[in-house]
């Protein structure tokens, strides 16, 4: 805690200049999420974080995720490694600098492999990487454009139970479009063609996660 206490708020006055980057300390992130507390410790609700940085915010509510996991399913390992893994599909974050998004997806996936005491080599870190790099996009959230200047695609994840997960892609200015008009990412956005999913995957587990099947 110490360490987060200590850390920089920013990386240089040329990236203030530039970028407006400057990070917010863990205390005041905390408080923040203290006001959605019961959303932070739902396994299932979603997070985007549109300016994520290197995951102040998102690293936080994944701790949270991960201690209601282990609360709640610590007696069986099949279990709790599966619902951990589904709570850190539904966090997400866009991240304007290239070396911000790389190490939003490190942080994020060390506090996973801490949290749940993985090994270096578990597939199941192997498959937090694998989400990661589809759940953490490096582009311009107001543009709604990637880093290639595509338009930025989301995958919407599902646990389905007994080890199998469904992965279905959504464009995130079609997403926006749907919780401007009624609720939430992700919400009934089957009423119209335009939230039609552009990819959907069939059943996968872990393993084939962690080899790329999801990519």
């Amino acid at each position: 805690m110490l360490q987060d206490e200590l850390r920089p708020l920013v990386k240089s006055r040329q990236r203030v200049a530039d970028h407006g980057e400057v990070f917010t300390p863990r205390w005041l992130v905390d408080d923040m999420l203290d006001l959605v507390k019961s959303e932070t410790e739902r396994i299932d609700s979603r997070f985007l974080e549109p300016a994520c940085g290197s995951g102040n915010f998102l690293v936080p509510v994944l701790e949270r995720k991960l201690k209601v996991v282990v609360a709640r399913y610590g007696k069986s390992d099949f279990e709790r490694r599966h619902y951990a893994l589904f709570g850190l599909m539904c966090v997400y974050g866009i991240e304007l600098l290239a070396d911000n998004s790389v190490e939003c997806r490190d942080n994020l996936a060390r506090a996973f492999a801490r949290m749940l005491h993985l090994g270096p080599n578990d597939d199941l870190l192997a498959a937090a990487r694998a989400v990661l790099e589809v759940n953490i996009v490096q582009g311009d959230a107001l543009a709604m454009t990637d880093g290639s200047g595509a338009p930025i695609v989301f995958p919407e994840w599902g646990y389905l139970g007994r080890g199998k997960y469904q992965r279905r892609d959504f464009r995130f200015d079609a997403l926006t479009q749907r919780s401007a008009a009624s609720g939430t990412l992700f919400d009934a956005f089957e009423e119209h063609e335009i939230f039609t999913p552009v990819h959907s995957y069939p059943p996968m587990t872990v393993d084939q996660i962690a080899m790329g099947s999801a990519a």
